[in-house]
């Protein structure tokens, strides 16, 4: 389930821009298990994952973790990413940056620092994260973006990121070796990926 502010401000008067819509994501308070966005010039609000999405991002941060440039982490869990020359906010499922990035007592960290972010899709922001998240992803400079397609049950490495989003990719279906290209240089192994 997605549920979307469309314009509505706490205060009862329609935000005027990105930076309330920031403010007004810092003054949400949100059950357990939901997290906030912006996407599209909303705010959108949508459950965590399901359950076996956690298995596959232990497996992605696990396989990737020694292929980090020096002082990058990798990690999961909810952080949020502005990208402010695109006025979004994301919460990417798996996301790495250098250490330096998390040095901050502020929520809203630099999407421009993002070394490498993975999407799991969901069906509550599966258009989403196939559409927007890419091309914005791409025309911050993020090296490399890794989509995981839950429905589908198939894995995309988009990398060359540009004004347009990403100049090159590849698509394998879960259960195969996928190249993940440079910073990270490395095969993501996708075996295991599928829904119980």
């Amino acid at each position: 389930m997605t549920v979307m502010a469309e314009q509505t401000a706490i205060s009862g008067a329609e935000p005027s821009g990105f930076e309330e819509l920031l403010d007004i994501l810092d003054e949400l308070q949100l059950r357990d298990g939901f997290k906030a966005e912006i996407i599209g010039g909303k705010i959108v609000v949508s459950p965590w994952s399901q359950g076996y999405y956690y298995r596959v991002m232990e497996s992605v941060c696990e396989q990737l973790r020694s292929y980090l440039p020096p002082e990058h982490r990798i990690s999961y869990g909810p952080f949020l990413f502005v990208f402010p020359g695109d006025e979004r906010a994301y919460g990417p499922d798996i996301h790495a940056a250098p250490g330096r990035v998390f040095e901050t007592t502020s929520n809203r960290l630099d999407g421009e620092a993002l070394t490498f972010v993975a999407e799991l899709t969901s069906s509550s922001t599966r258009d989403d994260d196939l559409t927007e998240k890419v091309e914005v992803y791409g025309r911050a400079g993020v090296p490399v973006h890794l989509l995981l397609d839950m429905q589908e049950e198939q894995a995309t490495v988009l990398w060359t990121p540009s004004a347009k989003g990403y100049e090159s990719r590849i698509t394998r279906p879960f259960g195969e070796k996928l190249p993940v290209p440079a910073p990270l240089d490395c095969l993501l192994d996708t075996a295991g990926f599928q829904a119980p």
